[in-house]
């Protein structure tokens, strides 16, 4: 009776598949005819069990060519099965058995393009679901390996996706072209997806018909824009990013604020600041919970995009560590800026290492100047006029009547927009009061000043003009008192009082002054009117005016603080008094810079708020505490006065997760903020995670020496007397958390002196040598040599003969097994790490050690063999000692190999493969 599959029955997949081949006499068939018959059998599971078998086929037949070729002829015609089963177990087959003929068969890339590689390309328009999704894994995978020649790429898999996805095609094929499309993208050489794939993608962005495939662009929009680089993503894909943006369904405005950061890590800084910081803005103000939800998510690492490791004074080295670069010597040794350094200092920082100690000052402030160069005009969605305008033409007065119109929407929704986008879905003021009254002509009036100096008039009719301007001005504010109760009015009346307060300053202007000088200052004063961020705003408007990029807070009572509206229609100076020891807006002053575009930062800023929580995630003040170090690392320390007040919100925060994140980040943002931001704004916080709960103590506990290490040596010593906090826990089962410990005192050692090393890590480490668990003893016993190692290589010997005999009183003479164990394993770590003088162990370590091979308790005397027969007897730092001791050593081993125990016999006897000490399970059960 001949024996086939039928026989084998379910539990066949542990077996050989082919071991059916090698049953001599079967059918009387030879293996491959036999192979041949059961792949083209009439029994399913029999095919079934042939393709999933098809690895230990190609195995048993890829030795002879003539064989080989039989078996690929039988596969390709295995992939015509019509059991949709069998051709997914056929291509489930096909990336290990390409993997194993590349290594197997010279010939493999011929082998496999001509008869593996039109399986797979036809299989991903396979009728059948499953044998489709099973063909597109395979694809992936074997473009990952890159056994796909360039020329199957470009002729055979390129096209068949170009077809899938074309207008015409199927729904379903369409969009499971469109996610292969997106995933080989990264896979393949550059040109080919921009010559190939790239016109298509940007066809699928805009698929009007299924939003799938929309949705499935926006999603790996960012891996597509990485693939084809800068050029192209500026050029062709950031158009159609805009369009995704502003798509009619929430999933993909979602999308595309989840992959924002990594769309903007493509682009130019130019493009990131002037056209993806507003997009990103519209993504944060969505009428959608959900999309503001991942906009808000996804805002600090867009943040982080900003980044310029020469102007934050840090890089990242290639293993992914926070450096600092050593000072310039152009470095003034502050926080001060100075001038920038050019580009070939610039390498030359970027090229250097980490030099300096941890009380050191970084250059970080030569670069400082250099992100105010690189755009002059900050894109804002809710500017009251086109600041890029203002700022580079040279006729203000022309950009004024250009800008009228924008102003003119502003006055009526402009700034009610920002209030919406923070969540305030009604405002009153939109729907039934009047319009403001239309200010342009007062504006037209108010550049008179430059008009007179194109055409060179005298200082006498500019005085006139700034007449005629107060006047005008007088009247808007006239119409305005009706509606004061109105912040956004308050907000207008502001920059019209400093308008006002301008015009009665230049009234008074000495009369002999150049006219070129006072036409100069004159036009200054009106860019600080208009331009609030103009650089050389006019000394007595600037505390009046808006800062730059300054979000006005309708709630706020401050706004017109000092303003009295009746004062200034009378012209009475009295009505713009700022008082000098608080002037108006300083903290909103506070928090600017110049490095990323205000309205990202003001956003990021308002993560902290409560309403956040509610109305966009309740999570939201974490991920602002996730985000916050590469924000800092962008922002550079010089701004650390932006979110200070935001840390020290987050590090009080109620949700113990929001801490737990700080905690664990705390030592990276030490390095960016240098020695001194640390100590003062730092330390405090850090002192206030060493008394919080276990789950945020951890996060200081796993970084501890990181960030002691960054003190000065004596805010440093301070922390002595608290380590030893770190023994008591919430929860005693929490042995990690003292495993943990442990890991760090082994490295802090370096940081201290050998004396203060006695008199406090010594008590926690003995400590720890007696812990309920093994595995916080075992690391513990690693530190009490490291602290040996400590004083012997600081001369303190002394020290060292005194912790010496504690450990024999401690351990050797222990009541319990377990203390002797450990006492034998410290031993045998000291002689492998060479922590000490060998005659120092031979006369005060040795003894004690040698006196264990009596121990009534084998798990004792198992690592005693272990110590001696594994450590001392190779050790050339041992054997070189040539004494009677290494013969007793010796003796000793004998007499452990003649133990009653087998298994200190065992390790007696047996030689190491390699000198390792061991801390496996080495606790036998008494």
């Amino acid at each position: 009776m001949a024996v086939g599959f039928e026989d084998y029955g379910p539990d066949c997949d542990s077996m050989r598949i082919t071991a059916f081949l090698d049953i001599p006499g079967q059918d009387n068939l030879a293996p491959l005819a036999r192979l041949e018959k059961y792949a083209f059998s009439d029994n399913i599971f029999n095919r079934q069990i042939i393709a999933r078998g098809l690895l230990d086929v190609f195995r048993d037949f890829s030795h002879n060519d003539e064989d080989y070729l039989i078996v690929m002829a039988i596969v390709v015609r295995l992939s015509e099965d019509t059991e949709p089963t069998v051709r997914t177990e056929l291509m489930e087959q096909i990336p290990p058995i390409a993997i194993f003929l590349q290594e197997s068969r010279p010939n493999f890339p011929t082998a496999f393009s001509e008869y593996l590689m039109p399986i797979v390309v036809r299989y991903l328009t396979d009728p059948n679901n499953q044998v489709r999704k099973a063909s597109q894994e395979s694809l992936v995978i074997l473009l990952e390996q890159g056994l796909v020649a360039q020329n199957d790429i470009e002729n055979k898999v390129c096209p068949i996706l170009l077809d899938l996805s074309a207008p015409e095609s199927d729904d379903e094929y369409k969009v499971e072209a469109v996610n292969i499309i997106c995933k080989m993208a990264s896979m393949v050489n550059k040109s080919t997806v921009e010559c190939l794939l790239l016109p298509r993608f940007c066809e699928l962005c805009g698929d009007g018909k299924l939003f799938q495939v929309r949705k499935v662009c926006a999603a790996n929009f960012g891996d597509i824009c990485n693939a084809v680089g800068q050029e192209a993503t500026e050029k062709n894909l950031i158009p159609k990013f805009f369009e995704l943006c502003s798509d009619s369904v929430w999933g993909m405005r979602k999308a595309c604020a989840e992959c924002f950061m990594a769309v903007s890590y493509t682009t130019s800084p130019e493009v990131r600041r002037s056209k993806l910081s507003p997009l990103f803005i519209s993504l944060i103000s969505d009428p959608c919970r959900w999309v503001r939800q991942a906009a808000f998510q996804s805002l600090g690492p867009f943040i982080s995009t900003f980044a310029n490791p020469s102007s934050a004074g840090l890089y990242i080295c290639e293993d992914g560590t926070l450096s600092i670069r050593p000072s310039s010597p152009h470095s003034t040794g502050s926080n001060t800026s100075t001038r920038p350094c050019s580009s070939e200092e610039a390498v030359e920082n970027n090229s250097a290492s980490l030099t300096e100690g941890p009380s050191s000052t970084s250059c970080i402030s030569c670069f400082e100047n250099s992100a105010a160069q690189e755009e002059s005009a900050v894109a804002h969605v809710n500017c009251e006029i086109d600041l890029t305008r203002l700022t580079q033409s040279d006729h203000v007065g022309t950009c004024v009547a250009q800008s009228m119109n924008d102003c003119q929407v502003h006055n009526r929704r402009g700034i009610n927009s920002r209030v919406q986008s923070a969540e305030d879905v009604f405002n009153t003021f939109l729907y039934w009061r009047p319009p403001l009254p239309d200010i342009s002509r007062d504006l037209e009036l108010l550049q008179c000043k430059t008009e007179t100096h194109e055409e060179s008039c005298s200082a006498s009719e500019a005085l006139c003009n700034n007449c005629v301007a107060s006047s005008e001005i007088k009247k808007v504010l006239q119409s305005l008192q009706e509606h004061m109760d109105d912040p956004d009015v308050q907000a207008q009346v502001q920059v019209l009082s400093a308008a006002l307060r301008a015009a009665h300053l230049d009234s008074v202007n000495d009369y002999e002054i150049k006219q070129d000088e006072e036409v100069n200052s004159n036009n200054q004063e009106e860019a600080s009117v208009l331009d609030p961020s103009h650089s050389t705003r006019n000394e007595s408007t600037q505390s009046l005016l808006p800062s730059p990029g300054e979000t006005v807070n309708p709630s706020s009572p401050t706004v017109i603080k000092n303003v009295d509206v009746e004062q200034l229609l009378n012209g009475t100076d009295k009505a713009l008094e700022i008082e000098d020891n608080e002037p108006p807006f300083e903290e909103d002053k506070s928090k600017l810079q110049d490095i990323i575009p205000q309205p990202l930062l003001d956003q990021y800023l308002s993560m902290t708020d409560p309403a956040r929580a509610q109305t966009v995630d309740t999570e939201i003040a974490k991920h602002c505490a996730y985000s916050l170090p590469g924000v800092a690392l962008t922002l550079g320390r010089q701004n650390w006065h932006c979110l200070k007040d935001t840390y020290e919100t987050l590090a009080s925060d109620v949700q113990w997760k929001v801490r737990r994140t700080l905690a664990f980040s705390i030592h990276e943002l030490a390095v960016i903020l240098g020695d001194q931001l640390t100590a003062a704004d730092l330390v405090p916080i850090f002192n206030g995670f060493l008394k919080d709960l276990d789950e945020v103590r951890i996060g200081v506990l796993k970084h501890l020496y990181d960030f002691l290490k960054l003190l000065h040596a004596d805010k440093r010593r301070e922390y002595l007397y608290q380590l030893q906090e770190f023994v008591v826990t919430d929860n005693s089962r929490n042995w990690r958390f003292r495993y943990e410990l442990a890991e760090q005192l082994i490295l802090i050692l370096e940081l201290y002196n050998p004396n203060d090393v006695y008199d406090y890590l010594r008590h926690i480490a003995l400590t720890l040598c007696s812990d309920k668990v093994s595995e916080v003893r075992w690391i513990s016993f690693k530190l009490v040599v490291a602290i040996l190692q400590k004083f012997y290589a600081n001369k303190a010997n002394s020290l060292g003969l005194n912790f010496i005999n504690e450990l024999i009183v401690t351990f050797r003479h222990c009541s319990k097994w377990i203390g002797r164990q450990a006492f034998a394993f410290i031993c045998q770590a000291v002689v492998e790490e060479e922590c000490m003088p060998v005659n120092h162990f031979v006369e005060h370590l040795l003894p004690s050690l040698l006196s264990l091979a009596s121990d009534p308790v084998p798990n004792v005397r198992v690592l005693l063999a272990k110590a001696l027969r594994q450590t001392l007897l190779e050790k050339a730092y041992f054997r070189s000692v040539g004494n009677p001791h290494l013969e007793a050593v010796e003796e000793t081993v004998l007499v452990l190999q003649a133990d009653r125990d087998q298994d200190v016999a065992f390790f007696a006897t047996i030689k190491p493969k390699h000198h390792t000490v061991h801390i496996t399970s080495l606790e036998k059960q008494n």
